[in-house]
């Protein structure tokens, strides 16, 4: 429950929200991929330095076709696919390339990153179907499904190959493993940030004990654009509160400004802040409203758009324009990018700045409980 103080901060900021007014306008709404026969989900996206856009995502079949009563974000045969555009959005490649399918079952959530010298590294982790009621005490099990942590694929030819899988280094002191029985590797849904230093810098979210599914949020470092990855700190850990799917930005100042998911607080958004680089996180705070997860891009002006999903009706797809230092996260008002979607299995939207003062929106999304497809939203500022 809320504690009063919370809560009055809470209100006090929608009040200041609502007494601004957004920059944001929405110029329109695009189709990005759809097909009855896939659950098409959880999408990241890039622009390379020749304009080219690539978005990928999470492709599984829809087993509602297949006599299933619903969707599940856990399937042995999800794999990670990715599109392209060179028109800004308008108009995609039709028949996805893929990224990469594990051996051992279902990848999630490819989360792109595009780095200084044109590669792109990209995050996901993957879910094992183990067809037996036998668990280990050490791993995870969503049903029959053991989670196996984390892994990053690289590539270095604009998305035509990938380099990888290269396994992250777990969070050390939780004795968390696979049902191979290897540490867990280190996993997250979330932005991966490249520091002016060159460095990649990544918030990952881990068990706080075997079989619980509670969980906190730590601080890895590469130095090496993803293949190997250091332990450096505590972001977010709490006691009453769990951390979980993140996304990182730095600040022109070089603050580390870390958006994270909650459970225990309401779907409250709270921020963490690293003003020494990485070395230590501040106490995190809590943002006063709900959505989740989110996505910040630069915008040419400074500024910092962070879109989020909305799964309280209506639902939908939300965003706001903060200062440059990430500052005023309790009082930029809230710009509604959608509002007519057809239940909560929909968001997890990502950013990319256009030229033009403009910014593309691509998320996944259902109208009237329909198909999940990949979506996007224009916006200008």
């Amino acid at each position: 429950m809320l504690s009063r103080r919370t809560f009055a901060a809470g209100l006090s900021a929608a009040a200041a929200g609502l007494a601004q007014k957004s920059p944001l306008t929405k110029v329109q709404d695009v189709m990005t991929y759809s097909d009855d026969k896939f659950y098409s989900t959880f999408p990241s996206v890039v622009r390379r330095k020749d304009g080219e856009l690539i978005l990928a995502f999470r492709r599984a079949p829809n087993r509602r076709t297949l006599g299933d009563k619903g969707y599940t974000h856990t399937d042995s045969n999800s794999y990670l696919v990715l599109v392209r555009s060179r028109d800004n959005g308008s108009a995609w490649t039709k028949e996805p390339e893929l990224i990469y399918a594990h051996p051992y079952g279902g990848s999630q959530d490819p989360c792109m990153t595009i780095l200084k010298d044109g590669s792109i590294v990209c995050a996901s982790y993957l879910w094992t179907w183990t067809n037996r009621d036998t668990k280990t005490s050490a791993t995870y099990y969503a049903g029959q499904f053991a989670f196996q942590g984390g892994y990053i694929v690289r590539s270095d030819d604009g998305a035509k190959t990938w380099k990888g899988p290269f396994y992250p280094a777990p969070v050390p002191g939780r004795g968390l493993t696979t049902t191979f029985g290897n540490s867990l590797p280190a996993y997250n849904r979330g932005a991966i940030c490249q520091g002016k230093d060159g460095l990649l810098y990544w918030i990952v979210a881990y068990g706080k004990e075997p079989m619980s599914g509670k969980t906190d949020v730590h601080l890895m470092i590469s130095s090496d654009r993803g293949e190997t990855w250091r332990y450096s700190c505590p972001t977010a850990t709490d006691p009453k509160v769990d951390f979980n799917e993140t996304s990182l930005y730095e600040t022109p100042k070089g603050d580390l400004v870390a958006f994270i998911r909650t459970a225990g607080l309401n779907d409250h958004t709270v921020i963490a802040r690293s003003r020494d680089g990485g070395k230590s996180f501040e106490p995190w705070q809590d943002a006063g409203w709900q959505g989740h997860p989110h996505h910040a891009v630069r915008l040419e002006d400074n500024r910092v758009l962070l879109v989020y999903g909305y799964r309280h009706e209506p639902f939908g797809i939300r965003a706001r324009v903060l200062d440059p230092e990430c500052t005023d996260f309790k009082t930029a008002p809230e710009f509604v990018i959608r509002d007519d979607g057809g239940g909560r299995d929909l968001g997890y939207p990502w950013a990319v700045a256009l030229p033009g003062r403009k910014v593309l929106v691509s998320y996944y999304f259902n109208l009237k409980d329909g198909v999940r497809h990949i979506a996007g939203s224009v916006l200008s500022y």
